[in-house]
């Protein structure tokens, strides 16, 4: 289990549902653990009642059927599918609504789903998605995608406070073409963990924003560092610029 773990960090996303395929035959009784602990790239359905597009992954999935955060029903439908309770449904709709400002505003666009339920220890797991995917729409860029995982366990509140536990997960993948340098592909992912400890007054719901907030930055930093900022030292010094080539020490 381990070293399966070890080679999906490895995938790129495009590569992930493949290699997941290939583990869980060959390891069934471990089908449970890496279905849980893989994450993949996010898929996308149309809500036909609302007539908006949602998210689909394991946190909205029972059996063969995904449930909408718009119409909170499932499809295919499924008449003993598992829905949140009145409490926790009131604040996924108003997550929904307040996720959506906050995508349109950091991505310009893309697709948002939140999704609550209620946990076994008395408080509560929200999971909140961001897809975005962009073609031919800056510089070189062909194709490319973004997929974002936020999963908040919230504990009980005690004395006014909550406990908040964020576990993150981005995974990117960019595709650039031109005549120069030909056609590269990027991809990988990252994941993160956050743990706070913050008093309710305003609601559990901004507290999450703000986790989610600071913890996107972290991970859009990390990205450019390690991602970005490794590949082009790399390049730069495989295939230096011509200007580079053409500067020379001065004499002695």
């Amino acid at each position: 289990m381990e070293a399966a773990m070890d080679l999906m960090r490895r995938m790129p996303p495009r590569s992930a549902e493949t290699a997941l395929n290939a583990l869980l035959s060959l390891l069934p009784d471990h089908s449970l653990d890496l279905l849980s602990q893989v994450d993949l790239p996010l898929q996308v359905c149309m809500d036909k009642e609302s007539l908006k597009e949602y998210i689909l992954c394991e946190y909205n999935r029972d059996a063969d059927s995904y449930r909408s955060p718009w119409s909170n029903k499932y499809d295919p439908p499924l008449e003993d599918g598992t829905v949140p309770s009145q409490e926790m449904r009131n604040l996924e709709v108003e997550a929904n609504e307040v996720f959506s400002v906050y995508r349109d505003q950091y991505y310009e666009g893309g697709i948002s789903s939140v999704y609550i339920w209620e946990d076994e220890d008395n408080g509560f797991i929200a999971c909140f998605l961001i897809k975005k995917d962009g073609q031919g729409k800056r510089g070189y860029m062909q194709i490319g995608s973004w997929d974002a995982i936020h999963v908040i366990q919230v504990g009980t509140e005690e004395e006014g406070a909550a406990h908040y536990c964020l576990n993150s997960t981005v995974m990117l993948s960019l595709t650039t073409d031109n005549k120069q340098s030909g056609t590269f592909n990027l991809s990988g992912s990252i994941r993160r963990q956050m743990s706070m400890t913050l008093a309710v007054a305003d609601g559990h719901l901004v507290n999450m924003g703000k986790m989610i907030e600071e913890m996107e930055g972290k991970l859009r930093n990390s990205l450019d560092q390690v991602y970005f900022g490794k590949t082009r030292e790399m390049v730069c010094t495989l295939r230096p610029p011509p200007e580079v080539l053409n500067m020379r020490l001065p004499d002695s």
